[in-house]
């Protein structure tokens, strides 16, 4: 599991963040590696993985608190 450091724009999609690994990380997004984005409140995390043919994306949002 990849942890993306700093704060990441939520509006990214599935393809904009598949960018992002392979640019900033240089990573392969199709790998069997789970990557995981957090926005600058860090109250919206989104997971990305790549399984078989095709993508997952969760998306988590927090009411109250912030992820650690």
């Amino acid at each position: 599991m990849y942890l993306a450091c700093g704060s990441t724009d939520m509006r990214k999609s599935i393809d904009n963040l598949a960018v992002m690994v392979q640019e900033s990380f240089e990573l392969d997004p199709f790998s069997l590696r789970i990557f995981a984005f957090c926005n600058r409140k860090r109250d919206k995390l989104k997971i990305l993985y790549w399984e078989h043919n095709g993508f997952w994306l969760y998306y988590r949002r927090l009411e109250r608190g912030r992820f650690e």
